[in-house]
């Protein structure tokens, strides 16, 4: 994206709130201006990876509240006041999950407080947190994952994850935030040895070595038949050669 793009997109996602957009190009720059109801600055930097990016707004942002935004979403409308309103209701809340228009509603039109086996299926476009309260706790996006890394996906799943362990609250709150075309994805090239082999690597990140390979085997079974390529059997062994691989904490040890 190119800085001229800024109000294309702005317009194109329904945003009116105060926004950063981290623009990854091969310059450097800066700029502010008013897009409709919006106050909008863009970053443009020559660093490459979608957590990096997600990291640099969060360090540039001055909001209480923060919501994760693609290039591909649309967001409902009055979406501004409708978070507020949640965030009010949920004053214990440092993270709320929302729904997307679309898309399932795994927890139906119920307050939840979310735990451990909720967060695994949560998208980045569900996020919203109280930016004030990940930066008391050092927590950021591992940028040794997401796109742009090599690594695979589950950046979400290990942000949600260390916010769960850093002693932060997640709730889920029924309202459909936006709406997510995603037509097509930067990391997912479709389920070959690449993807089990990276999916064994960020599991075993995450859960630890026992319950990496526990999910393994209940992964291979419930895509299954979605496996077209290869057998149920070679996703597993794929994914179990991933989690013996053990790249990303063998990563983190190295960087530390």
């Amino acid at each position: 994206m190119f800085l001229n793009d800024s109000e294309e997109m702005i317009k194109r996602s329904h945003i009116t709130s105060d926004t950063i957009i981290i623009n990854q190009c091969d310059e450097d720059g800066y700029k502010e201006e008013h897009i409709g109801d919006a106050f909008v600055r863009t970053f443009s930097v020559k660093e490459r990876g979608l957590t990096k990016s997600r990291n640099l707004a969060i360090s540039k942002s001055v909001a209480d509240v923060c919501i994760i935004c693609d290039d591909d979403e649309v967001f409902s409308q009055g979406y501004e006041e409708a978070v507020q309103n949640a965030y009010s209701s949920l004053p214990q809340a440092d993270i709320i999950i929302f729904d997307m228009a679309g898309r399932p509603h795994k927890w139906g039109d119920s307050i939840k407080k979310l735990g451990y086996r909720d967060i695994m299926s949560v998208s980045s476009w569900q996020i919203t947190f109280r930016r004030e309260k990940l930066l008391a706790k050092g927590i950021r996006f591992d940028e040794n994952m997401g796109a742009g890394s090599g690594n695979g996906a589950e950046e979400e799943f290990r942000f949600l994850t260390q916010c769960r362990k850093a002693g932060l609250k997640i709730y889920h709150y029924p309202y459909e935030l936006a709406t997510v075309a995603q037509t097509q994805s930067t990391w997912f090239k479709g389920f070959d040895r690449e993807f089990f082999v990276n999916r064994g690597n960020t599991t075993r990140y995450i859960m630890g070595l026992p319950l990496s390979v526990l999910y393994a085997a209940y992964y291979a079974f419930a895509k299954r038949k979605q496996l077209t390529d290869i057998s149920m059997f070679k996703a597993f062994s794929y994914t179990l050669a991933g989690i013996k691989e053990n790249r990303l904490n063998k990563l983190k040890k190295g960087n530390n």
